[in-house]
């Protein structure tokens, strides 16, 4: 496959089943785009370690999880290089190389790490590891060359980061790196949590899996925010903040009928019940080939073990590729 251009996704850390906010926030654009670009699709492991580092053990686990996830969504290892960061040893040198181009300040300044250093409680805990992961990620980006990386409006500061990191590097060593583009999607805000919070995460415990059964998922959706002081079905109700609109939003093509809705509960005789059982068809109806790829990829663990093999060999050459380069630019190729 010859191709201009490349994409590299960032990829997700495997600490455990990837959730709807994954899939609206990139997983949509890796499988619509894995037939136009090339591809590489990333496992990362040595970032979830970044605050995971005493607990290894689930980082290994969830490793498969997140490649049944990848291929349950269409993902097609055919065409997409699935691979481990922990095996590409090129990262790990290339982040040591954009350590010395970045400040302490500045990594504390990105908005990404700030906000998750404040939702694990951190403080001035934080590990090295844990506030340079950005950096590690630039690695993660250009050892591959990409020009796109398909991310949630929440790691846009990551891309902006990398691109300062290329920018840096290519002015001092000459031009070496490609500098990526982000591509947000078309919903490009966080998927909110079915509790209403800002961000829908696994540490949180308000996400609906991709995993998830359909009785899973009902439980889940009965169980979600919506307007609070909507007591009575003859109540007019809010729109803004009700997690079964915003979820509706996004999953429920039939905008027109979605518009009725919103005017109907805001002006009184709409239950929450009658919105909630709508949301868990549409969840449901969505999931459910997803589920069944998933069942079916399951049977067959070796098959998935050997799938990240091929991708991550297949990365480590143009891995090394790359990192060839760099140490040619930066004079220190010395045989």
């Amino acid at each position: 496959m010859s191709l201009q251009k490349k994409i590299i996704l960032t990829g997700d850390r495997p600490t455990g089943p990837l959730h709807l906010g994954h899939y609206v926030g990139s997983l949509k654009n890796r499988v619509a785009l894995q037939h136009d670009y090339e591809q590489y699709v990333m496992l990362a492991d040595v970032q979830a370690l970044t605050d995971n580092f005493e607990n290894p053990e689930k980082v290994r686990a969830s490793v498969l999880e997140v490649v049944l996830d990848y291929l349950s969504v269409g993902i097609d290892p055919a065409v997409s290089t699935i691979f481990l960061q922990s095996m590409i040893s090129p990262i790990a040198e290339l982040t040591i190389f954009y350590l010395n181009l970045v400040s302490v300040a500045r990594l504390e300044r990105n908005p990404t790490v700030k906000d998750e250093i404040r939702q694990k409680g951190f403080g001035l805990q934080v590990s090295a590891g844990f506030l340079c992961y950005p950096v590690s990620q630039a690695a993660d980006i250009t050892i591959f060359g990409a020009h796109l990386v398909p991310v949630g409006q929440d790691q846009l500061p990551m891309i902006e980061q990398t691109a300062e990191l290329v920018r840096k590097f290519n002015r001092i060593y000459g031009d070496t790196l490609v500098e990526p583009e982000a591509l947000v999607p078309e919903t490009a805000g966080r998927l909110p949590g079915i509790d209403g919070k800002a961000k829908m995460g696994k540490s949180l415990g308000n996400a609906i899996y991709l995993s998830d059964s359909a009785d899973e998922v009902k439980r889940k959706v009965m169980t979600m925010y919506t307007d609070p002081e909507h007591l009575h079905v003859a109540d007019p109700g809010k729109v803004e903040g009700n997690m079964v609109f915003a979820y509706l939003d996004i999953f429920d093509d039939r905008v027109d009928e979605v518009a009725e809705l919103k005017a109907h509960y805001q002006r009184g005789g709409l239950g929450d019940v009658v919105l909630k059982k709508r949301l868990i068809e549409v969840l449901n109806a969505m999931l459910d080939p997803i589920r069944a790829r998933r069942a079916l990829f399951a049977q067959d663990p070796a098959q998935l073990l050997e799938i990240i093999k091929k991708g991550t060999e297949k990365a480590n050459n143009t891995a090394h590729a790359t990192l060839a380069r760099v140490k040619e630019a930066m004079k220190i190729d010395y045989f």
